[in-house]
């Protein structure tokens, strides 16, 4: 998607910003921050269809237009695009998950930003707990925002890492390193993410956006809501009424019935 071709006016719409945006740090927070509370994380057409397009005049049609959301490889790279067209110094870095046992191959997508001589991680399609705002590409200066805090440290052999501080300990969330990521590494990656059946995005319903003071996802059936007040879990019900919270709660209309939905394991 060149600077030609990306239309400023609707991204901003959609990412509930109006005015200028400048090659700033305060102006690569503006576009994260928006990005992340207007477009949610998911991956229904993953199940609905399959596969998943990364052609960019697409990904913006059904992100921005049709005010879809979408997973790591589709929401970052509308937000890398949307970075190149404002005049930022940005490119792509690709991740290994290690939420839970071996850490997976690069499969996820992130971006790394350079402002002035200094360089900036940011990521708008992790789902939770997610990177609320730009993180400097230094290792053990702690991020805080929204009552939770993140830092990235040094991995060894996988790079740097990115951790979340639960419950007094740091956990680990996905490491990158700096090398040069091609469009073949994102094509690879974003098949085996959208096709193979060990990837969790082919297999299982999730949503995630953040809110006010938290946020909300949704894996299956458990809707969770987290606030500074505390966690409320719920179990959502088979029908209609599914359809209803995605509605809700991310702000996604799926145009299918919810019998079109794969079932769930």
């Amino acid at each position: 998607m060149d600077t030609c071709s990306f239309d400023r006016e609707s991204y901003l719409k959609r990412i509930g910003h109006s005015g200028d945006v400048k090659v700033s740090e305060e102006g690569l927070e503006t576009l994260q921050r928006g990005q992340l509370f207007h477009i949610p994380f998911e991956n229904f057409d993953v199940l609905l269809k399959g596969s998943i397009s990364l052609e960019p005049d697409g990904l913006f049609d059904k992100i921005v237009r049709r005010g879809r959301g979408g997973y790591c490889f589709e929401l970052n790279g509308l937000f890398l695009a949307a970075l190149k067209c404002f005049g930022f110094e940005a490119r792509p870095l690709l991740a290994r998950v290690h939420r839970s046992g071996p850490p997976m191959g690069r499969g996820h997508q992130i971006s790394l930003i350079s402002i002035q001589g200094r360089q900036w991680i940011a990521d708008v399609g992790f789902g939770v707990p997610f990177p609320p705002c730009p993180l400097p590409l230094e290792c053990n200066r702690l991020v805080q925002f929204n009552g939770q805090s993140f830092r990235l440290t040094d991995a060894g052999p996988f790079g740097i890492m990115l951790q979340h501080l639960k419950e007094a300990e740091w956990q680990n969330l996905y490491s990158f390193d700096l090398g040069h990521v091609c469009a073949g590494d994102i094509i690879y990656g974003n098949h085996y993410a959208a096709t193979h059946p060990a990837s969790v995005f082919t297999s299982n319903r999730v949503a995630a956006r953040p809110t006010s003071d938290g946020d909300v996802s949704l894996f299956n059936r458990t809707l969770r809501q987290r606030t500074s007040k505390g966690e409320h879990i719920r179990e959502l019900v088979d029908g209609p009424s599914y359809l209803d919270t995605l509605r809700t709660h991310f702000d996604i209309t799926l145009d299918v019935s919810y019998e079109r939905l794969p079932p769930m394991e």
